[in-house]
């Protein structure tokens, strides 16, 4: 696969995503939004397409290439193992995910980063755009984290594209606002991150928020005991104490966000 079908890949997977589960919530609501929902969009949708132009130009290319060169010259852990292709793939997703896990967490307890990750918390509703309403700021982190990530373990192209995948489709359900069958979510919740355990996550409460940080599995939080499940979840409500005025959440105001004064 060249850069650019790659790339094409990546665009249809995250856009083809978030309209089926935009679809769905107007479909089949979770509740109804306290915010109108339109400006929102506008909103976050303008984000997520300024923020895909710088990474994709900054970070596009150079994230397949290294995947590219650890694979052609055998660097990285799962690289000395001789390991089927394969379980060199499970391992990789595996291991990245649990990386992202502790990133998230430390994106909430390190005051500096949590002043870029407030722009995605300060959404005062949670849906599948709120998936990807995050600064630039923590982005380009993140990617310098996954590129060092793929040369520590040895990932190749098949499982970084997979993480990514993986990780842009499961973040767009978990924060979208779908009515799911009680036993999916039960069920799902073992081994994974449903919109109920994300939604606590997303809560104005503070001892709620500093918890399930999970982003494709939610063993990590089971593990590491950082899972909250017994909740009222008609009673959360969703944003930043701090954020309480949809007009004061523009675009400007994401953007600016990080250097402004320091809030919980």
């Amino acid at each position: 696969m060249t850069n650019l079908s790659i790339a094409i890949f990546r665009g249809v997977v995250s856009w083809g995503g978030f309209l089926v589960f935009l679809l769905f919530e107007y479909l089949r609501p979770y509740r109804p939004a306290s915010v109108p929902k339109a400006k929102r969009l506008v909103t976050n949708v303008s984000l997520t397409i300024m923020n895909s132009a710088v990474l994709s130009f900054l970070f596009g290319a150079a994230t397949i290439n290294s995947a590219l060169h650890v694979s052609a010259n055998h660097l990285g852990v799962l690289n000395t193992f001789g390991l089927p292709f394969w379980q060199r793939v499970f391992l990789s997703v595996i291991f990245m995910d649990f990386i992202f896990y502790v990133w998230h967490l430390l994106n909430h307890k390190v005051a500096l980063l949590w002043r870029f990750h407030r722009v995605h918390h300060s959404d005062m509703n949670m849906d599948v755009s709120t998936a990807s309403r995050f600064h630039i700021g923590e982005l380009a982190l993140s990617s310098c984290i996954k590129i060092g990530l793929i040369y520590v373990i040895g990932a190749n192209v098949v499982s970084v594209i997979l993480f990514e995948s993986l990780l842009g489709l499961t973040a767009q359900f978990q924060h979208s606002s779908v009515k799911m069958p009680l036993w999916f979510e039960r069920t799902f919740w073992i081994l994974f991150v449903p919109p109920s355990m994300h939604r606590i996550h997303h809560s104005v409460k503070i001892l709620e928020r500093d918890t399930n940080y999970g982003t494709i599995l939610s063993i990590w939080d089971r593990a590491l005991r950082t899972l909250l499940k017994n909740t009222d979840q008609e009673g959360i409500v969703i944003g930043l104490g701090p954020y309480r005025k949809p007009e004061a959440l523009g675009l400007r105001s994401l953007l600016v966000m990080p250097f402004t004064r320091a809030v919980r």
